[in-house]
This record gives C-alpha cells, sequence and structure tokens, in this order.
C-alpha cells in the first residue's frame, strides 16, 4: 500500500533526485574538496596514497554486492550507511593532523570503500529508477551538477590557499571542522529520500510497490546477472571510465604548479557541471530523436572525440617524457596560469572536455588537459548510466547494476594509479587508456542495439490510482464483511435470549 501522507511535489522523482545529489555533495563532494588541498590536507602523499589503494580495493569488492545489499536494506537506510564512512575518514584526517595516528586513516580508508560503495549503488538506483524514461538524462544532469559544487568549492578553498600561502599548507582544525558539519547536514539529509513504493512518476506509475528485496531473491537475480550478456559487455566501459585519472593527474602535477594547478581543479569542477547539463539535457534526453537514436548520438559525440583529439594529444606526448618533465621541474619552469601562454587559452579549456583538451595541447602549445576534463568526465559518466538505466526501469535491478559499475570502475581505478606509482611512461598510460576506451565504444553499440523505444509494455507498472482503488476495494470488502459479522451476532444474541 501507498501512503498519502507526503506533498505531491515531494513524491516526484526529481525531488528525490536533487536529495540525492544534496546528500552527495554534503559527503562525496566534500571529500572531493579536502583531496584537493593535497594529499588530503595531511601534506603527507605517501600515507595518503595508501589509504586511498585501501579504499578502491575494498570499494570495488563492496561493489560487487552492494546493489543486493541496498535492495534488502531498501535505498534510504543505505545512503544513511554510505555516508557514515566519508565523515569518519574526514575525521580520520584531522586526527592524523593532531595526533599523527596513520593507522587510523589507513583504517578509515577501508571503511569508506565499503561505505562508498554502498552510498554509489543506492544513488544510481535512485537516479536511474525513479525518473521517466524520457527524463533519464536529466536526471544525471541535475545530480552531477549538484554533485560536484562540492569539489568546485573545495578546489575555490584550495586555489585561495595557494594564493595567500605561496602553496598548500596544513589544514588547520577550523577547516576539517567546517568540513565535518557539512558532512553531517549530508547524513542527516539521507533520511529525506522516499523508498521507491512512495514515489509517483509523472505519469502516475509507481517506481515500485514494494519498498526492498529478499535475500533470497538476490542471492538468484545476482546469479542470474552473469547470463546477461549486455552487463558483460558493458564492463570493458565500466573499467576505462576512471582509468585515465592518474594520467591525467600525473601530467598536471609535471608540467604545472602549484597554484595553476588549483585553478585547474576549479575549472574542472566548473566543466563538470556545465558538461553535465549540456549533455544530458541536449543530446540524452532530446525531445525530438527516438531513444536509440539518442543513445548512437551520445556514443557517437564521444567515439569521435576520443579518435581525433587523442591522436592530437599523442603528436603532444611524444615531444617530453618522465625525465623531461623532471628537467623542466628542476629548472623551476613549471607553467603558471599568470603566463600570456597560459591565460590565451583558458577559456577554451572551460568548455572543451577532457579529449578535447589534447588537440589545444597539440594547436596552441605546452597546456595540460587537465583543465576542464570534468567536463568529458561527465559526458562519459551520463553515457554509461544512461545505457544502464535505458535496459530496464526496475530499481532493483539497477541498484545492482550501479553496483557492478562502481566496482568495475574502482578497479581500474586502482590499476591506473599502481601502473603511475611504478613510472610508467606517460606514452604507454596515455596509450593504455585511450585503446581500453576505443575497445569499450563497439560493444556499447551493441547493447545500445538492444535498447527499446520504452520498457513499459515488458515491464509491470502499477498506476496509483489502480492502487488507490483495491484499497478503497478492500476497504469496502472489509466494511461489508464487518457488517455482516455484527448482523450474525445480534442474530445469535436474541437465539439465546428466546
Amino acid at each position: 500500500m501507498v501512503p498519502w501522507k507526503w506533498p505531491k511535489f515531494y513524491t516526484k522523482p526529481m525531488t528525490q533526485v536533487v536529495l540525492v545529489g544534496i546528500t552527495c555533495f554534503a559527503t562525496v563532494g566534500m571529500y572531493s574538496a579536502i583531496s584537493n588541498l593535497g594529499a588530503g590536507g595531511t601534506q603527507n602523499i605517501t600515507l595518503s596514497d595508501t589509504a586511498n589503494g585501501v579504499l578502491y580495493g575494498l570499494f570495488a569488492v563492496t561493489g560487487l554486492v552492494s546493489g543486493s545489499i541496498s535492495n534488502i536494506l531498501g535505498p534510504r537506510l543505505t545512503l544513511f550507511i554510505g555516508t557514515l564512512g566519508y565523515a569518519l575518514y574526514v575525521g580520520s584526517l584531522w586526527c592524523y593532523q593532531t595526533q599523527g595516528t596513520s593507522w587510523f586513516l589507513i583504517f578509515a580508508g577501508a571503511l569508506l570503500g565499503i561505505s562508498a560503495a554502498l552510498l554509489w549503488s543506492a544513488q544510481g538506483s535512485i537516479m536511474m529508477s525513479y525518473p521517466l524514461e524520457k527524463d533519464k538524462g536529466k536526471a544525471f544532469s541535475v545530480f552531477w551538477a549538484i554533485f560536484q559544487f562540492g569539489a568546485l568549492i573545495g578546489a575555490l578553498i584550495a586555489f585561495t590557499i595557494n594564493e595567500r600561502h605561496g602553496g598548500l599548507t596544513a589544514v588547520s582544525t577550523s577547516t576539517y571542522i567546517a568540513f565535518l558539519v557539512v558532512i553531517f547536514v549530508g547524513i542527516a539529509s539521507a533520511f529525506l529520500v522516499l523508498p521507491p513504493n512512495h514515489v509517483i512518476r509523472g505519469d502516475g506509475t509507481i517506481v515500485k510497490l514494494e519498498a526492498a528485496s529478499k535475500l533470497h531473491e538476490e542471492l538468484l537475480s545476482m546469479w542470474a546477472m552473469r547470463k546477461d550478456w549486455r552487463v558483460l559487455a558493458l564492463l570493458p566501459m565500466f573499467f576505462a571510465s576512471n582509468y585515465f585519472y592518474a594520467y591525467q593527474g600525473a601530467i598536471n602535477t609535471a608540467r604545472f604548479d602549484s597554484s595553476t594547478r588549483a585553478l585547474n581543479a576549479v575549472l574542472e569542477g566548473a566543466g563538470a557541471i556545465v558538461g553535465a547539463l549540456i549533455y544530458g539535457f541536449c543530446v540524452l534526453d532530446a525531445k525530438w530523436m527516438k531513444r536509440r537514436t539518442r543513445g548512437y548520438l551520445g556514443l557517437g559525440v564521444v567515439t569521435v572525440i576520443v579518435i581525433a583529439i587523442w591522436s592530437c594529444g599523442l603528436a603532444w606526448q611524444v615531444t617530453f617524457d618522465r625525465a623531461k618533465a623532471k628537467e623542466l621541474e628542476q629548472e623551476q619552469k613549471l607553467i603558471n596560469y599568470k603566463d600570456a601562454d597560459y591565460r590565451s587559452k583558458g577559456p577554451l579549456f572551460f568548455f572543451c572536455e577532457r579529449y578535447c583538451l589534447y588537440c589545444y595541447l597539440w594547436l596552441f602549445g605546452e597546456v595540460d588537459f587537465g583543465w576542464a576534463d570534468y567536463f568529458g568526465d561527465a559526458c562519459y559518466q551520463a553515457l554509461a548510466y544512461w545505457i544502464m538505466s535505458a535496459l530496464t526501469n526496475d530499481p532493483f535491478k539497477l541498484a545492482r547494476f550501479a553496483g557492478i559499475y562502481k566496482a568495475i570502475q574502482s578497479a581500474g581505478g586502482a590499476g591506473s594509479y599502481g601502473m603511475d606509482a611504478v613510472s610508467t611512461p606517460f606514452l604507454n598510460e596515455l596509450l593504455a587508456s585511450w585503446i581500453m576506451m576505443l575497445a569499450s565504444f563497439p560493444l556499447a553499440f551493441l547493447v545500445l542495439r538492444t535498447v527499446k523505444e520504452t520498457n513499459y509494455d515488458d515491464e509491470q507498472m502499477v498506476y496509483v490510482d489502480d492502487v488507490q482503488n483495491r484499497v478503497m476495494e478492500e476497504g469496502a470488502q472489509d466494511a461489508e464483511a464487518g457488517s455482516i459479522a455484527k448482523e450474525e451476532d445480534v442474530t445469535v444474541e436474541k437465539k439465546e435470549a428466546t
């Protein structure tokens, strides 16, 4: 039964997407923000890398089952549990800053890896299943814009510290407290999210009658998912989605000074917001095209850019290697944002996406592609989420999809950072990232060929009016049964009296 005590606007899918965005802004966003302060503000890069390595490893493992856990516990409770790890991790950074307890930071990183997998499974289920099919691109855009605003704030803080102190210094206690306050607000906001049986779409359908799944159902569903070739075909795309982050970060560090890297992070955050809004609204949810055509267009946009622009990036990358980059650093020839060469290209890098930056590198000079790489990241992630959401509207299935996506994505991210940690040549990192993306696109195309104009015909949709009518009929039947029973009792009493 669906309760009707909630205001109408509160039960709308987009309201729930906004609430999830706020939760992630205040938790994941603050985590990204403090990461922009250099080793999480600890100034100990080795310790921070160790904690992040443990984090991503457990993230990948937990992600394999986090979707099923979310379905059993429900999205609200799962989201709440998922946020707790972020508070603990920031608290461990603060503890290390004041007490020097390195083991606690690594332990907190491990717990964050587990909780993050839960959070992103619940988030993915809500974002992909609650909206109507025609609004799923918009849902990603709204969520991603809100979520990335947290990273933008952190980048602005880092840039301000750089400008005032000439570099990133250790973060003060007051800064950690401010971050924790925001995170606790995010933890509390998780309870505002409604389960699927309370959410009503614009066409009058209920997202799901059941609020949660059962253990045996999840075990059977997880086992059955291994037979879905579409999920297997998307794994390379999942793996490659964050693989180039390590290369981007390495190039950014090798060629730019600290102030410019902080400014790059500001533009990355802004680019992520702009990219998500443009790609989701104008491409994935374009009203004048059929759904499969929109998917083809989205894939085509990313594919053409990758082929054309990474080729230009290759032409630039062969002009230097790690040794030459180290030599330039020792000669204090790192690029600063105040240089005329940098200023002339800044606006271009804000609007172009991750891969486009390579073109400008080749055409205009030595400018790192990390400036607005999050524009492209938003487009890539939007496409991956959109393809998954086009396969089904079932929140339970999409929670499993989201868990698998984040698990494989985290495994790829861990692998890329491991590759960079052993000083792999920049050229090899570029080629590995590029080839994996190119290899994933034909498989994604095969999955897009199976996308139907709608899944409503194949999936049992329940309308809120039908539920209301059923409740009224059951109430009438109960009332009628009660009156009959009362009449029978009266008759029996009369007979006993005579």
